[in-house]
């Protein structure tokens, strides 16, 4: 009898070796990318534009709902001091206005925040783009196989957000 009629695994060992050394070969030459967006965002000079340039846009709108955010602390803060010495038909009249000064803050601040939230995301979305743009460049002139965006863990030597943020940096 031969080796390979009492042993039949040994053939199946022998072929699972011989196909892990392929791919183990072929692994080699995988070459894996990172990118963090979260540090684009952080120290790109786009993004950093971006921020100024919200900033600047909502400045005014930020400076009249602090103001009307004021305005309703200071009438508040009357209305406790004068309740006392109040009547009750003039009690409950300021209490009604300050519930629609605050309504009225509320809201003009709610859509501040939407309004803000809004253009954020599109700018961020032009530096995404941009930053994907690199991102493929880098990836097709460097050979890279893939890159990652998110990770849980990924080993440093990895890393490519440096090379994409000076070159995002550097482009116009």
């Amino acid at each position: 009898m031969t080796t390979t009629s009492r042993h039949p695994w040994r053939n199946a060992c022998a072929a699972a070796l011989i196909g892990l050394a392929a791919v183990a070969a072929h692994a080699q030459d995988f070459k894996v990318g990172f990118v963090s967006t979260d540090r684009i965002f952080r120290e790109s000079a786009a993004a950093k534009a971006a921020q100024t340039k919200l900033e600047q846009e909502f400045a005014r709108r930020e400076r009249e709902v602090e103001a009307l955010g004021s305005q309703l602390r200071t009438a508040s803060e009357k209305f406790e001091k004068d309740a006392p010495t109040l009547s009750e038909a003039q009690r409950t009249t300021r209490q009604r206005q300050l519930v629609d000064q605050d309504r009225e803050f509320q809201r003009k601040r709610r859509e501040f925040q939407e309004d803000l939230n809004q253009r954020k995301n599109e700018e961020l979305q032009q530096v995404l783009e941009r930053a994907n743009r690199i991102i493929k460049q880098v990836a097709e002139a460097e050979k890279y196989d893939l890159i990652i965006q998110e990770a849980v863990y990924i080993n440093p030597k990895h890393d490519i957000t440096g090379k994409v943020i000076n070159a995002l940096n550097g482009a116009k």
